[in-house]
């Protein structure tokens, strides 16, 4: 007799490779998967699982670092909190530091992206591929567009971040895993560096300072906790862990191009980001009272790859830019309501309420949403 767990395996594994799109995804009139996208985690990769933790199938995320050209992967384990996997150099990537603006400017793009099945490509050209999800809400309320722009194999870049084909494999087959473990999708941060004191004020000077200061947020929220970020978009800007303000009786609506509704964040998760923002704020202070060198605004080449890779690849090298400056088209964003020069934060961004518990509605709700609304 077939186990319980063999057959849920089973209805898993079904329901990922259903959820698969053949025209997007297999690009061919071919039901069958290639080897290369079922193929099972190394036993080293399997046991560091089992070390940290990590249930095989258990949700990941995905960040990457444009400057230091890492790309990590997080996984929750039995805590129910996600924690540092593996740290995969990448091989390279285009453009420039700052988001994706317009196709063909061979901008890697940056922020927070949603992955669901049917962006999984087994059948790349470039040996397997994760496609971000670019353009998101986001971009496309601030007018940006492009396309087909993934995580793949093969070290080659044009607006992508490009793996090897063994780094991919292992990426692939955990965000695989992750869907087969139930969880319909998973979030990729996409940073232009580690949003640290120390580069930041190095960046100083960039146009894309205000929409950096925007990712940290969420970054912010996801290093304090431990918990992937709620994102949603409105008045053209990034918003995190939003919930309705106590005894509200409607449930949020967000549009991305108009205002923001009323709403509160958990205190839980915005003090230990409120704390981190400003000992960082400090830090930053003085690193410009110090005059720490500022980075150049633009560096006249196209993208980057891991030093690791420098002489693994040497014909691969990071030429000239092909394309203009983006900063010089860079459009205007709305100022970040997290942005406060008077202290109010509290009052004028959460809320009078923020320093109330918010009640949690777990009707309905997973593991992780449940998590997120704190104790009741």
């Amino acid at each position: 007799m077939i186990g319980a767990t063999v057959l849920r395996a089973l209805a898993l594994t079904a329901a990922f490779f259903a959820a698969l799109s053949p025209a997007a995804c297999l690009g061919e009139n071919n039901s069958r998967l290639p080897a290369k996208a079922t193929k099972e985690l190394p036993g080293e990769l399997l046991s560091l699982l089992r070390q940290k933790k990590m249930p095989k199938y258990s949700p990941i995320v995905v960040r990457v670092f444009k400057e230091e050209a890492e790309l990590e992967v997080w996984k929750q384990d039995t805590s129910g909190r996600f924690q540092i996997l593996k740290i995969y150099p990448i091989c390279r990537w285009s453009g420039d530091l700052g988001p994706k603006l317009q196709e063909g400017d061979r901008q890697a793009p940056e922020g927070f992206y949603t992955i669901t099945p049917e962006l999984m490509n087994p059948n790349s050209n470039y040996y397997l591929a994760i496609n971000v999800g670019y353009p998101n809400s986001f971009d496309k309320a601030n007018n940006r567009d492009g396309s087909l722009l993934m995580i793949h194999g093969d070290c080659s870049s044009s607006g992508c971040y490009a793996m090897t084909d063994e780094q991919i494999s292992e990426i692939y087959s955990l965000a695989r895993d992750s869907f087969l473990g139930g969880r319909p999708s998973f979030q990729v941060q996409a940073y232009p560096f580690r949003l640290t004191p120390a580069n930041l004020a190095r960046h100083r000077n960039s146009p894309n300072l205000a929409f950096w200061k925007m990712l940290k947020i969420g970054n912010d929220h996801f290093e304090t906790t431990g918990l992937e970020p709620k994102v949603d978009v409105c008045n053209r800007s990034y918003v995190f862990d939003a919930q309705p303000p106590p005894n509200s009786p409607n449930p949020l609506a967000f549009n991305p191009a108009d205002k923001c509704p009323a709403f509160v964040v958990n205190p839980n998760i915005a003090r230990r980001a409120l704390e981190k923002r400003r000992a960082d704020e400090v830090e930053y202070a003085q690193l410009v009272k110090d005059n720490v060198p500022a980075a150049p605004i633009y560096t006249g080449l196209d993208g980057g790859m891991n030093k690791v890779f420098v002489e693994r690849f040497p014909g691969i090298v990071v030429s000239l830019a092909r394309v203009m400056p983006y900063a010089s088209y860079i459009p205007h964003l709305p100022p970040i309501p997290w942005t406060d020069n008077d202290g109010s934060l509290t009052s004028k961004w959460f809320g009078t309420s923020f320093a109330k518990p918010v009640a949690c509605d777990l009707a309905g709700a997973g593991f992780l949403s449940s998590v997120l609304t704190g104790p009741c």
